[in-house]
């Protein structure tokens, strides 16, 4: 993993962890509705740029050399990336 990106992707998990507990917090004490949910779609978010630190370390390292190698290596990270951006639209709608 790039050293750039991994120290922010292990901040990132470090933030979320702390959102986390806060909300299991606000569970347990019972918090408004709303704030849950606001508390909810900020780990959301967070979730999304850990994705993204982690999808741009992908491209730079492991894609690159797929298509550096050519053939079957470049068609599986073709394919691999589909999966990915598949498997977010069908995240999205749910």
């Amino acid at each position: 993993m790039i050293d750039d990106l991994k120290k922010r992707a292990l901040h990132r998990t470090r933030i979320l962890e702390g959102q986390m507990r806060g909300l299991e917090r606000m569970i347990e004490n019972e918090d408004y509705c709303v704030d849950i949910i606001t508390q909810s779609l900020a780990v959301q978010k967070s979730l999304r740029s850990l994705n993204k630190l982690l999808v741009e370390n992908h491209l730079r390292t492991h894609v690159s050399d797929m298509f550096a190698a050519g053939g079957d290596s470049a068609a599986h990270a073709i394919d691999e990336l589909l999966a990915v951006y598949e498997l977010q639209n069908n995240r999205m709608g749910a």
